[in-house]
């Protein structure tokens, strides 16, 4: 048999096996790969931020200095000797990237992987300074990475992402909330928000129903109420939904065959007729009707990708 669970397979076959009408063929998958902008070899060590002691522990008036120092030397130095000081100046200011990363902490993303995107975005920073439009790194440096920590929650902080727009006023909309909250004394009405905001209510009221979109509940969670995991409490598939997918795969292999072919799995799948009676309707042998079976299942097999090997019908 064909199969990927079993049943599903087996309607298919005798069901498609009853049909004409023909088949659209479905959409090639289209695949997108992001391209990385900093060489892997030329991203430093960054120090995990329960190790402070490797982080310089220094002043800002001391860093500032410092870091102008050492881009100064960098730009006289050869390749091998500037990629080091760089990498001085990079660990010099991970405090900086630390400090801006926590403040979009409690926001669904592990304070691990912010301080990750913001000091991936420090090493841009560096490496793509330039001391000649002014001496002061973090004039540069920290509006790339506010950019590159919100350009994070746009694209991998939501569990199910909803339009951009609705992403980028819903920070707004939750600093409004609290603010309202406070000065009335109650929870805010959408209309209130968007009064506050000057903006349709209609965009409040979807960026205060996607909160819930930047957290996916895990099935192996319990419930508070059963303590049962919640993969457990959900329905069954339907068994409709299987022989769909099986219709739709093997629907235009099915196609393909001859009309012998089509009408031997109607009779075993579709009408559920023992391989003797096949036999006697065609006025051949019960081991020929399973030689039959079996090529069929083997044109089939190859025709949807599957390795032919033979199983019993």
């Amino acid at each position: 048999m064909i199969r990927r669970g079993g049943h599903p397979y087996e309607f298919a076959l005798g069901w498609v096996a009853t049909q004409q009408t023909s088949w659209p063929s479905p959409p090639p998958h289209r695949f997108r790969s992001s391209g990385v902008f900093v060489s892997i070899a030329s991203i430093p060590t960054i120090p995990h931020r329960s190790n402070a002691s490797s982080v310089p522990q220094v002043s800002s008036a001391e860093r500032k200095a410092r870091t102008a120092e050492l881009l100064a030397k960098a730009r006289e130095c050869p390749p091998g000797e500037r990629d080091d000081l760089l990498q001085e100046v990079i660990v010099l200011n991970i405090p900086v990237a630390r400090t801006l990363a926590s403040r979009y902490r409690n926001r669904g993303q592990s304070a691990d992987e912010l301080e990750q995107v913001a000091c991936l975005a420090l090493t841009r920073a560096v490496q793509s300074f330039d001391p000649e439009r002014g001496d002061d790194l973090l004039v540069f440096a920290v509006p790339s990475i506010l950019g590159e920590l919100k350009r994070h929650f746009r694209s991998a902080a939501w569990a199910v992402r909803p339009p951009r727009r609705i992403q980028e006023i819903r920070p707004r909309v939750v600093a409004a909330e609290e603010e309202l909250a406070q000065h009335l004394g109650r929870p805010p009405t959408p209309q209130e928000l968007a009064d506050e905001l000057d903006c349709p209510v209609a965009e409040v009221e979807e960026a205060l129903a996607c909160g819930d979109l930047v957290h996916a509940a895990s099935l192996d969670e319990p419930v508070a109420a059963t303590g049962s995991p919640l993969g457990d409490l959900l329905p069954e598939i339907e068994p409709g939904f299987e022989h769909s997918e099986a219709i739709a795969m093997l629907g235009p292999a099915c196609r393909k065959l001859k009309a012998r072919d089509r009408r031997i799995l109607q009779m075993r799948f579709y009408e559920q007729r023992t391989q003797q009676e096949i036999a006697d309707e065609l006025g051949v042998t019960q081991v020929q009707v399973s030689r039959l079976l079996q090529r069929i299942f083997t044109d089939l097999r190859r025709a949807v990708g599957v390795d032919p090997k033979p199983r019993a019908a």
